[in-house]
This record gives C-alpha cells, structure tokens and sequence, in this order.
C-alpha cells in the first residue's frame, strides 16, 4: 500500500493550516512557507508539529518529486 495522495485535499500544516507538497521520492510531506518536513510512516503521515523536521531554504529549494 502507498501513501494516498488524495489526502492531500484534506490535510493540512499543523502549523500554518497551509498546503502541503507530497515528495513521492522522499516519502514525506513538505510545507513550504514554514519550512517543514513531515514523515510517513507505514503510508501514514505524522502530523506532529513537535516531530516535524525544519529545513533550509537551500533543502527546500533540492526537494522535488521527481
């Protein structure tokens, strides 16, 4: 089973209520205005502000789902 991207609709960034960005390459969730990565997990995303990665503008900018 793979993450459904459908999701995508419906959920959003804990922190900012913002869009997030699926990089199927990374397998993680990506917003973009607050600079955060979140995993997934077993195809379930962990939307903990708390357990979010926070990335440079540089990271961000190598993100793609290519």
């Amino acid at each position: 089973m793979a993450f459904d991207t459908k999701l995508l609709d419906i959920i959003a960034c804990p922190a900012c209520k913002g869009k997030l960005h699926y990089v199927k390459a990374k397998q993680v969730l990506v917003c973009r205005f607050d600079r955060l990565v979140y995993a997934i997990k077993d195809d379930i995303p962990v939307m903990l502000e708390n357990e979010a990665t926070e990335i440079t503008s540089e990271e961000l900018d190598s993100l793609s789902d290519k």
